[in-house]
């Protein structure tokens, strides 16, 4: 702010015929004004205030009223609020005002939610991630960049995006997926600089508890498999006792799964992941596959897939199935069997064992374990006939 020297005026007042000049100045704010009876005296007042003015600046610059008094106002209200961390001091105007102009500016930068989500996925379809989690991140965030279409996302707020999430009628599992893609996105819209912070960090996860997670029993399974056309019994043999993921399932040829080596092959084009895993064949399994095996082809059918796997849910008696249920059994069961916790991570494509433990730990007793893993093809004498095990 540009500042005004202070000098000496001349001053006449006949009640104060003795004053005879005047220094005028502002004081925290305040005008004021010194009378004196000599000039030199004057003088002596403007040069002490024109060095003030010099060592302290804007301190004791003109303050236009108005403007002092929202300062005022504005570093009261600021004065409750903190800079990140306990012991940090209040918030300055200052702060303030850096905060609202970084902010204009990601404005201004900004871009609507169906742009960014447009870009992610460009992005990840370059980076080299799988088809499938590429298709995850369009369909789902394409429902996000819908609700919040026409607003910049530098605008978009934590209780939005909360509001939203509640509103969605899923699981909670299925609910902390969208928060999980929604962070992603906001991160993506920080490097790009379309926005100042991510608002979805923020935001209530869901809680999920281990009661979630549904499972078959023993008698379920093997009526399941008992039902089964020739068709549908890999899909669902493989989802019992390799704990493939239905898309990887429906992506599997048969020339991946490798009968001498008891291995089945999950490629990296097929993963959820894109990480390529070898899943273990366990001898029931092979058992199942053997009998139907082709040296290449969808182990899926592609037509009437679904309706051939309802009809063997209905016929099993299956009435309410769980939701991924082949998979959580297949989890459930081995952990309780094989007790391989880390083994199990690495069949189900998991970079830890954290999740197993907190969804399958203590789901089913060793006993049922058992009888689980010998669930065999009707034809097999060895072990459990499947009438024996569906009692």
């Amino acid at each position: 702010m540009r500042t005004r020297k202070i000098t000496v005026r001349r001053y006449r007042d006949s009640n104060r015929p003795h004053f005879r000049f005047v220094v005028n100045y502002r004081e925290a704010g305040k005008r004021k004004r010194k009378f004196f009876e000599t000039e030199e005296a004057a003088k002596s007042e403007a040069a002490f205030r024109n060095a003030e003015l010099r060592r302290n600046g804007i301190a004791h610059a003109e303050f236009p009223e108005a403007l002092r008094v929202m300062a005022q106002e504005c570093a009261s209200r600021l004065s409750e609020y903190k800079k990140a961390g306990s012991d940090s001091p209040p918030l300055t105007i200052k702060d303030a005002t850096d905060y609202l102009i970084a902010h204009l500016k990601a404005s201004e930068k900004s871009c609507s939610a169906v742009q960014l989500v447009k870009e992610l996925v460009a992005a990840k379809e370059k980076d080299g991630a799988s088809q499938r989690h590429v298709d995850d991140l369009r369909s789902r965030l394409n429902i996000f960049a819908e609700k919040f279409n026409g607003q910049p996302v530098a605008t978009i707020t934590s209780a939005e995006i909360d509001d939203w999430l509640r509103s969605l009628n899923v699981s909670p599992v299925t609910r902390n997926h969208y928060r999980r893609l929604i962070v992603l996105a906001f991160n993506f819209a920080v490097q790009r600089k379309y926005a100042t912070d991510n608002p979805a960090e923020k935001t209530a996860k869901a809680k999920e508890g281990g009661g979630n997670i549904g499972i078959l029993t023993v008698a379920q399974a093997a009526r399941l498999l008992e039902k089964s056309t020739p068709d549908v019994l890999p899909y669902i043999a493989i989802g019992l006792f390799a704990g493939l993921r239905r898309a990887e399932i429906e992506r599997l040829d048969w020339s991946e799964i490798d009968f001498d080596s008891g291995l089945i092959e999950v490629t990296a084009k097929n993963a959820k992941t894109a990480r390529r895993r070898h899943v273990t064949m366990q001898p029931n399994l092979r058992e199942w596959l053997l009998p139907l095996r082709k040296h290449k082809g969808n182990v899926t059918p592609g037509e009437n897939f679904r309706q051939l796997f309802d009809q063997a849910r209905v016929a099993a008696g299956i009435d309410e199935w769980p939701d991924n249920a082949l998979r959580h059994s297949f989890a459930s069961y081995h952990l309780a069997h094989f007790r391989d916790a880390k083994a199990l991570a690495l069949e189900m494509g998991h970079t830890n064992e954290d999740m197993i433990f907190t969804n399958y730990r203590q789901l089913v007793k060793p006993k049922e374990a058992e009888r689980y893993w010998s669930i065999r093809p009707e034809t097999m004498e060895k072990i459990v006939p499947m009438k024996a095990v569906a009692r």
